[in-house]
């Protein structure tokens, strides 16, 4: 089974066919899926101008969004490997458990952000990483917070989800209640 970055190296060969490079791709997004698999496809192909059934593209619009994929996945490392520090440096002080986050898996990369809807609802205006890093808090150190172009209180989704982006349609969980001493 290949991982991440063997499949990355694929899309970038232009030794392969495009149906290989367009494959590889997306199985990649079994790697890492930011907004979960048909909606993390469904943003590449609006914001790199390819219809998801496309299977004789411009390779440049490939390797654009396995671009766009690694810069959000370079920011989700760099988030595990903070989140790793600070949960050994719990450990070691005695804290029995610690909230890893609101928003879903987040061990392996796939649906990191809740996204109300399967497919988004308009195309995507923002990267992955900044959306991302302003919508969901596995992305960033700061709290919670909307998503750029979320609209106030008639964005809420469903309670467990919080605000709804109108734009990209990523739920913004709600920060973790403090716990009871």
């Amino acid at each position: 089974m290949a991982g991440f970055r063997s499949l990355a190296r694929q899309v970038r060969d232009p030794g392969c066919d495009t149906a290989l490079r367009r494959y590889s791709l997306r199985k990649c997004l079994e790697r890492f899926a930011p907004y979960g698999h048909r909606a993390t496809w469904d943003h590449l192909c609006r914001r790199h101008r390819f219809g998801p059934e496309d299977r004789e593209l411009d390779p440049g619009r490939l390797v654009a969004a396995l671009d766009e994929l690694e810069e959000a996945r370079a920011v989700w490392l760099a988030y595990e490997e903070r989140f790793a520090a600070r949960r050994r440096r719990e450990k070691q002080e005695g804290c029995a458990g610690s909230a890893r986050s609101t928003t879903g898996t987040g061990a392996s990369g796939v649906a990191t952000a809740s996204s109300a809807a399967p497919t988004l609802p308009s195309t995507p205006r923002s990267p992955f990483p900044r959306c991302s890093a302003a919508s969901s808090p596995p992305w960033s150190a700061a709290p919670a917070n909307p998503a750029p172009s979320a609209r106030g209180p008639s964005s809420k989704g469903p309670p467990a989800l919080g605000p709804v982006c109108g734009d990209c349609g990523v739920a913004v969980p709600a920060p973790p209640s403090p716990r009871a001493p």
